[in-house]
């Protein structure tokens, strides 16, 4: 017998004496569906697109983290790490404040619930459980509920009762005329014609449904549950109990074996469903908004607490100011074994340099992942941290498109023009790895400082390069650091890197010594040759004059 598991109310639910207000029939039915009702199976993990997931924030319309910087920072992975077992629901709350952020009133609030649930390990459980509905969802409902478009309900379903009356007067001219299966056969067109022609709606109704017997499910239960938490939920707890019963199929297809399938097919029976239950669901959107942001939310605190668990390293954050940045013992959480480092920053951004495979990019992943996670939720993957609650922007994996006529130059040229746009609107974190690699050395140089200083008047900056010349251009706005790995622990050590290893990984790559040594004798040229003896008198240059070894390779 296929009986929903969302139909079932908790016990002490509709037909409990806490419900009052719900009629007696109700509770008979409440009785009989517990009777009839098998133990759920354990939830799947169900696949929902990016641009499912992204719907909430989307609806929003807050500004948040752009595409390239999603992609660049790896947060679709990081989403997944947050939350493995959530639910549609919480997922999409958790890509919402994961690209909007939130504010320091927001902040302090998330942060006692979450503290809240970590103190009380049973209390937590006892919620995990009462969630559990949800993950059986396999539909996304945030369009339907935050949309405020009305459904278009056609003038005909009101007439759809005359199918199946006209279908019995067939089958009784069957018995009684001789050509009576013609009038049969003109009864079932019309029914079959309805079914085939609206069966993508039906089945896609039929998912939306089910979600949405989740969500009230779970409200019923954690309303039951009550407690400061979740007061919200014992406040919606009978209306949600009330429209759960609306929004089910009759009582009686659902008891008999394959009933609802006869009903669907010769009395169109899930159409009127379909029309009936998009004007409840209309009309009691308030409600389901209510109950879709309770539970989605919760859901949301419980798998950062379950997150946060299974991390070893982690911190509460303190906010600080747009020119303020400083973590201690900072990792990436996406790695096996990631290795910490510490960076603090006070007014002024960052030039990193270093080896070939040092960790430059992992580094400024590391540091925006923090920050935005410090935004999102309150705390970061470190030791200590005090981080600026600000937007973080990225551009470090800008590649050419044969499909779209756009060379790595342009593809890079078109990213800094994004960020130069975006920058100081408001202050942010801007994190550039190996800017412009797609023009030769010389113009490469020149535009990545024009550029830079103006990025760095508006944003914190960080950036990554193998072009050592730009640390004294950028000295004034942009602080020297370089990972040095000589201990074999990589550390972010003040200063530019010295010792180079392009042309010595030309060895470790077998490509022999002739090449090798050609390779050094050409660095050794470029290195006395690039020297210019008068360089232009503005405050950069004479930081590029006074230092003969901004030019190595």
């Amino acid at each position: 017998m296929a009986i929903d598991p969302y139909i079932g109310l908790a016990p002490g639910a509709a037909g409990s004496p806490e419900s009052s207000s719900v009629s007696l029939f109700d509770r008979l039915q409440d009785l009989l569906r517990s009777l009839a009702l098998a133990p759920p199976a354990p939830p799947q993990r169900h696949f929902f697109i990016p641009d499912e997931v992204e719907r909430l924030y989307r609806l929003d319309g807050a500004a948040g983290i752009d595409d390239q910087t999603w992609n660049d920072l790896l947060l679709e992975s990081y989403e997944e790490k947050l939350a493995p077992r959530a639910s549609i629901f919480a997922r999409q709350v958790l890509h919402r404040r994961l690209r909007a952020g939130i504010d320091d009133a927001a902040c302090v609030a998330q942060r006692a619930r979450l503290q809240a649930l970590m103190d009380d390990p049973a209390r937590l459980d006892a919620i995990d459980a009462s969630l559990s509905p949800l993950r059986h969802a396999d539909a996304e409902v945030a369009g339907l509920l935050f949309q405020d478009t009305a459904p278009t309900i056609p003038w005909w379903p009101r007439w759809l009762w005359l199918l199946p009356l006209a279908l019995l007067l067939s089958l009784a001219a069957l018995a009684t005329l001789p050509l009576g299966w013609m009038l049969t056969l003109a009864a079932l067109t019309p029914l079959m014609a309805l079914q085939m022609r609206l069966h993508r709606p039906l089945e896609e109704w039929a998912a939306t449904i089910r979600a949405l017997h989740a969500l009230l499910r779970a409200t019923s239960l954690l309303g039951g549950q009550g407690g400061q938490l979740l007061e919200p939920f014992v406040a919606a707890r009978p209306r949600a109990e009330r429209l759960h019963l609306r929004l089910a199929r009759s009582l009686s297809l659902r008891m008999i074996p394959g009933a609802i399938q006869y009903a669907d097919w010769f009395a169109a029976a899930n159409v009127t469903f379909y029309f009936k239950t998009l004007r409840i669901v209309h009309a009691e959107r308030a409600l389901l908004r209510e109950c879709y942001l309770a539970c989605a939310n919760l859901e949301a605190d419980v798998a950062l607490v379950r997150h946060l668990a299974s991390i070893g390293r982690w911190c509460w954050v303190e906010r600080g100011d747009a020119r303020t940045l400083v973590l201690e013992g900072g990792i990436h959480p996406l790695m096996e074994r990631p290795v910490a480092l510490s960076v603090a920053l006070e007014g002024k951004g960052a030039f990193v340099s270093g080896q070939n495979a040092s960790g430059k990019s992992t580094f400024l992943r590391m540091v925006g992942l923090n920050a935005i996670a410090a935004r999102a939720f309150g705390f970061c993957y470190a030791t200590r941290a005090c981080l600026p609650a600000v937007p973080v922007r990225a551009s470090m994996q800008n590649e050419d498109s044969l499909l779209g006529g756009e060379s790595l130059y342009m593809a890079e040229l078109r990213r800094a023009k994004e960020l130069l746009d975006a920058a100081g609107q408001p202050p942010g974190i801007c994190l550039i790895d190996e800017v412009f690699r797609g023009t030769n050395h010389l113009e490469s140089v020149s535009a990545a400082c024009a550029v830079l200083e103006q990025l760095a008047g508006r944003d914190l900056v960080l950036v990554s390069s193998h072009n050592l010349v730009l640390a004294p251009l950028l000295r004034e706005p942009l602080a020297p650091f370089f990972i040095d790995t000589a201990s074999g622990q990589p550390v972010l050590a003040p200063g530019v890197l010295r010792n180079p290893n392009g042309i010595a990984l030309l060895a470790s790559q077998g490509f022999g010594a002739e090449i090798e040594s050609r390779a050094a004798e050409v660095a050794r040229w470029l290195s006395s040759h690039l020297v210019e003896p008068a360089p232009p008198q503005s405050s950069s240059f004479k930081a590029l004059a006074t230092s003969s070894q901004a030019t190595a390779l």
